[in-house]
């Protein structure tokens, strides 16, 4: 399985950007698409994502009303748009590829790409 990301970057607070994820259509089909991200000294946590068929997304707690998980069939690829970004929210952020039915748990992960939030 290969996610190939691309996005991230240096914003200032209150701005936005927005990640890309693309894939292969075998795991776009096969997989719970989505993203997790871990911060400096901190865990991987999960961010947002797709349930199985991908017709409802699910949030952290801590990105509801921000951040946007958004999908292209066509393109097999996922996307993340982040806005109203707080410095809380840097971190490397990688899309993700589950197979796991409730508690969404990463199988495969792409590269990860850094966003860094500015006071």
């Amino acid at each position: 399985v290969q996610l190939v990301e691309s996005g991230g970057g240096l914003v200032q607070a209150g701005g936005s950007l927005r990640h890309s994820c693309a894939t292969s259509a075998r795991t776009f089909s096969n997989y719970r698409m989505g993203w997790l991200r871990q911060a400096p000294g901190k865990e991987r946590e999960f961010v947002a994502a797709f349930n199985w068929g991908g017709s409802n997304t699910d949030y952290a707690d801590s990105v509801k009303g921000r951040f946007t998980i958004s999908r292209d069939n066509a393109k097999n690829t996922v996307y993340l748009q982040m806005n109203s970004l707080k410095p809380e929210d840097t971190a490397v952020y990688y899309c993700a590829a589950s197979t796991r039915y409730s508690t969404y748990e990463a199988d495969y992960w792409g590269q990860g790409t850094q966003v860094t939030v500015s006071e």
